[in-house]
């Protein structure tokens, strides 16, 4: 597959724990090792929970309660779901249109030590138009530098769960 310039982001962490617990802190443990606050969780501060549910059309959802009532963003829907090697999941911001969505897709691919080398690939990026709220009026390449660094950081706390 051929993407277009300034399609996609790529990060990479390597973990000493086999690809079967890698896949499995990711996807079942999501809420112990995402950050929380603003910049990585909708309710921002509030208490909440980030969990996704197994399986091709399951979601990614942030659940958190509000003044208005108990509240739930759905970040994505899991479009592949391929233990322990592979998922791939709908993207959806907080701010996106109905119609706008981007796709992540995580490799856990084994190493020569035991470990895990996870490889996160967020595609679909340069359909944002320009202006797009979610790049806090950053040029493209500038906001693609900051997502790099923001899935960056969530995969450096990935790799603190599992090492303890």
């Amino acid at each position: 597959m051929t993407l277009p310039p300034g399609d996609q982001v790529r990060v990479t962490v390597t973990v000493r724990a086999p690809p079967e617990v890698a896949f499995r802190v990711f996807t079942e443990e999501t809420d112990l090792w995402w950050r929380h606050g603003p910049a990585y969780r909708v309710a921002g501060r509030l208490p909440g929970v980030l969990a996704f549910e197994p399986g091709v059309g399951g979601r990614l959802v942030e659940r958190f309660p509000s003044p208005a009532g108990p509240r739930e963003h759905v970040a994505g829907t899991i479009l592949a779901w391929d233990p322990p090697s592979r998922l791939r999941f709908e993207w959806r911001a907080v701010n996106f249109a109905a119609h706008e969505r981007t796709e992540v897709e995580l490799r856990f691919e084994p190493t020569a030590s035991g470990g895990t080398r996870v490889t996160l690939t967020h595609t679909g990026l340069a359909a944002l138009r320009p202006d797009h709220p979610v790049k806090h009026g950053r040029p493209h390449r500038e906001f693609l530098a900051d997502l790099g660094g923001w899935w960056g950081g969530l995969l450096a706390a990935l790799r603190l769960r599992i090492h303890g």
